[in-house]
């Protein structure tokens, strides 16, 4: 067998390599020199780093039954406010996604007050046979939830128009409301 003698060799190319793989590089990327553009205005929505966040959860309905949104704020939302979100309906976002409401406008306020710890009074300008169950379940759940992220240990008393009296009202844990009175699993 004979040896080469001429011709490049292997070994002389690689020790070349590293001072020629940046500019082969640079001169294949298609990235020509600009100068620096502007973006638009800055982004928008954004919170600052270490701002503490305060979810609300809205029930709504949604194609396979009753589901919580959450909206973010920069404060805590009690049941007032919360019950005044819901009744605004749901955002583009969460229309997008399929939900709605099933909460009638109503001729009266909707009042939702924290009373002791752990009950939330729920004042309807409306009696409740009007409404649909889930529709129930969206007000005294919301409502609930707001009061504490867990509303299962929450009582709502609902005081309907022109009836003496409230009735209380407990949710599960799906946002289900159900008579506070009966056994619930």
């Amino acid at each position: 067998m004979k040896r080469r003698t001429s011709g490049p060799r292997p070994g002389r190319l690689l020790m070349f390599l590293p001072a020629l793989l940046p500019a082969l590089l640079l001169a294949g990327c298609g990235i020509s020199p600009t100068a620096p553009t502007t973006a638009g205005a800055p982004a928008s929505g954004a919170l600052q780093p270490g701002t503490r966040t305060h979810d609300a959860r809205l029930l709504f309905v949604g194609p396979t039954g009753l589901r919580y949104a959450a909206r973010t704020f920069t404060s805590p939302i009690g049941p007032q406010e919360a019950i005044d979100l819901l009744l605004k309906g749901p955002s583009q976002a969460e229309h997008k996604r399929g939900l709605t409401t099933l909460v009638p406008a109503m001729k009266g306020r909707v009042i939702a007050e924290a009373g002791q710890k752990g009950v939330v009074d729920l004042r309807l300008p409306t009696t409740v046979e009007r409404l649909d169950h889930a529709a129930v379940s969206q007000l005294v759940c919301t409502a609930a939830k707001a009061l504490d992220q867990d509303q299962t240990k929450v009582l709502v008393r609902v005081h309907e128009s022109q009836l003496d009296g409230t009735w209380g009202v407990r949710c599960d844990s799906v946002g289900n409301a159900y008579p506070a009175a009966a056994k619930h699993r």
